[in-house]
């Protein structure tokens, strides 16, 4: 699913770094172009990563900056091309080859170790060059004016593999992970930025403790707004920057299906509850039970547009993010470019919308989960939980 489909996964990164102040996209253009996809169809070799356009996953040419500059977006796509020979192919082919050697070897009862290895590694060589590499593209959108950049895959390996091809393009740059509390960081007022301080369980500034240590953050926020789903009002009020007007009201709310861990006697424990949840019976028996929800979905609506997305919340990833669908009037003299163009920015204008709803919910949580009145709502999930 591509960054302009109607559906989408992504994660998002801050990048850090100073960004050249001039020719922007010549600067971009000639990072990108140096490394650009190589095909690797002619070959046999096994992997080949690189940057194409969005617009043809083909094209590897960063020559013109209207190939990838959409005002202040830039605009690119990850292409990883990889040939995979299926175990049992490679298990029957290496039979026979040690048949093969056996049979010019009669003194041999079974093959070196150092011969296998070779024979292994000129078997698979051969299989490769038999086999077609398939390609798979992975769109990124960099904001440059808020230095976010929106990537289209939540696969660990597929993102760390964008994360160092990024690093070896734009070498002056790196990219930084926008998790549960830098995002806190990012929607907070500044005269609440302290209280999230003092609830910080890190005592490091590293991506990776601050995930871990403040794994809190997202649990205790679906358990908020689950309660709010069921006891209190579902209306919000937009409070964060983007495409909707601040103090716009709009709906959110949780249902259909979510995911509890928590540890057992046999290790880590899942639950998926599934279907419209008109108690969420099962979800409070399960968090009576000491688990945490880890994963939900969550509707945004705001007049007749409506969001849903997946809601990973140990790393805030949005999954299955789905954005009002985008239509475009065309007449006779739209032209296949310009058409592409207003795709995009219609695009990005409801997918920022939605994200932009997503962080003025986040802050209301917060607001509530840093004041002085927690304490109290926190005796008052507890209490609705132990409800039949």
């Amino acid at each position: 699913m591509g960054i302009l489909s109607n559906t989408v996964s992504i994660c998002q990164f801050q990048v850090v770094g100073q960004l050249p102040v001039e020719n922007l996209g010549e600067w971009a253009g000639e990072a990108l172009a140096a490394n650009a996809f190589q095909p690797i169809d002619q070959g046999s070799e096994e992997l080949s990563v690189g940057w194409v356009q969005v617009d043809d996953f083909k094209d590897t040419s960063f020559a013109s900056p209207q190939a990838f500059c959409r005002d202040h977006y830039l605009v690119f796509s990850l292409r990883r091309d990889q040939r995979r020979v299926p175990a049992a192919l490679l298990k029957a082919h290496m039979e026979r080859a040690e048949e093969e050697f056996l049979a010019g070897h009669p003194g041999m009862q079974q093959v070196p170790k150092q011969k296998k290895e070779e024979l292994r590694d000129a078997v698979r060589g051969s299989l490769l060059s038999q086999t077609l590499p398939i390609p798979a593209v992975y769109d990124a959108v960099w904001d440059t004016r808020s230095g976010l950049v929106t990537f289209s895959n939540l696969s660990p390996k597929v993102v760390e593999l964008f994360e160092a091809q990024f690093k070896q393009s734009f070498t002056d740059l790196r990219l930084v992970a926008v998790h549960p509390f830098s995002r806190a960081e990012k929607v907070l007022p500044a005269e609440i930025k302290p209280a999230l301080e003092k609830a910080n369980k890190s005592n490091s500034d590293t991506v990776l403790d601050l995930i871990q240590d403040n794994q809190w953050l997202g649990w205790d926020f679906l358990l908020w707004l689950m309660y709010r789903t069921m006891n209190e009002s579902s209306q919000y009020s937009v409070d964060q920057s983007g495409p909707a007007l601040e103090g716009e009201s709009f709906v959110a709310y949780l249902n259909d299906r979510l995911i509890l861990v928590g540890g057992g006697d046999s290790g880590v424990q899942k639950v998926t509850v599934a279907g419209p949840q008109d108690h969420f019976s099962e979800v409070r028996t399960a968090l009576r039970n000491s688990k945490q929800i880890e994963e939900a979905i969550i509707y945004f609506e705001k007049q007749e547009h409506e969001w849903k997305m997946t809601l990973k919340g140990g790393m805030f990833h949005f999954a299955s993010f789905k954005a009002p669908a985008v239509k475009l009037e065309k007449d006779n003299r739209t032209d296949q470019a310009s058409e592409k163009e207003a795709i995009f920015y219609e695009r990005m204008y409801v997918l920022e919308e939605g994200l932009q709803l997503f962080d003025s919910l986040y802050c209301t949580f917060l607001r509530d989960r840093l004041g002085n009145d927690w304490a109290a709502l926190e005796t008052q999930i507890s209490q609705w939980l132990e409800k039949d």
